[in-house]
């Protein structure tokens, strides 16, 4: 009996150029940078594993990447976008490809997808909120997105903030949520993951 294909398949299973000359036959497509045989439907899993296999299990998927990961985003951000504990000290290996931020998180702002950790879409888009340097349609999109996703309001993420006294950003943070809350423009993808 033949022998089923891992559901990711990254530079650590096979060389570059056969991952890439199997993407040419039909058998493999992308996920980031790593590959997914054809008969593997694309969902959030499968995108969180695609990272788990290249980045360490202390790194937490975030903002963007968290955003891509549910299925709000079409395209992996570039660069990826991971925060990580403050107790964890983590030194990522790829600078380039990924930011790293430490945070004080709780375990309760974060889920399990496919071997990964991501915060949850409420600490996602409060982050989103709190920490994107500009707040166009671009971000619009995306908090509108995931808001939608989660079946989030404005009153959770307001309550998220109020959670802790001194945040920085909690008024403009406030009123991009209410913005994407009021967004109506579609997200660039809808998966159902």
């Amino acid at each position: 009996m033949p022998q089923r294909l891992p559901s990711v398949l990254s530079r650590f299973d096979l060389p570059q150029a056969e991952l890439h000359a199997a993407r040419l036959d039909g058998e493999l497509y992308a996920v980031d940078d790593c590959f997914s045989p054809i008969d593997e439907i694309d969902r959030s899993a499968l995108r969180a594993r695609s990272l788990s296999a290249l980045f360490s299990p202390r790194l937490i998927a975030e903002q963007r990447t968290a955003a891509w990961v549910f299925g709000v985003l079409a395209r992996p951000p570039t660069p990826h976008q991971f925060c990580a504990d403050i107790a964890a000290r983590v030194r990522p290996a790829d600078i380039a490809r990924i930011t790293v931020r430490e945070v004080v998180i709780d375990e309760s702002d974060l889920l399990e997808c496919g071997g990964l950790r991501v915060t949850t879409p409420l600490r996602t888009v409060v982050d989103l909120a709190r920490f994107s340097p500009s707040f166009g349609e671009h971000e619009l999109r995306i908090a509108s997105g995931i808001m939608r996703l989660d079946g989030l309001g404005v009153a959770e993420c307001a309550a998220m903030l109020d959670r802790r006294r001194n945040l920085p950003g909690k008024r403009i943070a406030l009123d991009r949520i209410v913005a994407a809350a009021d967004y109506s423009q579609p997200p660039e993808t809808l998966y159902t993951s």
